[in-house]
């Protein structure tokens, strides 16, 4: 008998929607802090600030055996006042980076969150390296930032491109693929 390994044959699945439980919430805190304090070097010791408070984050898990398994990718979003939205800290675990759009599905969940609560705008502050992935997805460039020592464009979304999303908590179920 010949087994194939597991990556041959099987699609990951990935749950994209809001956190709802505990261990979500403090694992999407887990990737931002990976991402932006030990990787990026972006902060010094944690990168939470005042907006965590307000804002909701939302999170793509992988599931294994179609139950949750682990937070993979991750976006907060607020409204700074009534009508305007900004997302921020997008952050995706690095052997999910070439996975094929959980950063776009993020994204769109991010958005299209706020538009079903009545958003006017969404904008955020872009790594310049990401600008171009977020002008594929339907932003415009507004201006360039400097950001903790570090180039930024603030940039936002077409708010037309993303259908409301009323219920973030369920979001949608993603069968991806590795990027080639």
């Amino acid at each position: 008998m010949i087994f194939e390994p597991a990556t041959a044959f099987v699609t990951p699945g990935f749950l994209i929607r809001a956190a709802t439980a505990p261990w979500e919430r403090h694992a999407a805190a887990a990737l931002r802090h990976a991402t932006f304090v030990t990787e990026q070097k972006i902060f010094a010791g944690h990168d939470r600030d005042a907006i965590d408070a307000v804002a909701t984050p939302l999170v793509a898990i992988s599931t294994y055996a179609s139950e949750a398994d682990d937070v993979v990718g991750t976006v907060r979003i607020h409204e700074e006042t009534p009508g305007l939205w900004w997302g921020s800290r997008l952050a995706v675990a690095p052997p999910y980076r070439r996975v094929g759009k959980l950063g776009s599905e993020l994204i769109r969940l991010a958005v299209g969150t706020a538009h079903a609560q009545g958003a006017h705008s969404f904008l955020a502050h872009v790594q310049m390296q990401n600008v171009g992935l977020f002008e594929r997805l339907h932003w415009r460039s507004v201006a360039k930032v400097d950001l903790h020592g570090s180039p930024h464009m603030r940039m936002q979304a077409d708010l037309s491109a993303y259908p409301p999303v009323t219920d973030p908590a369920t979001g949608w179920a993603a069968l991806m693929r590795r990027a080639a």
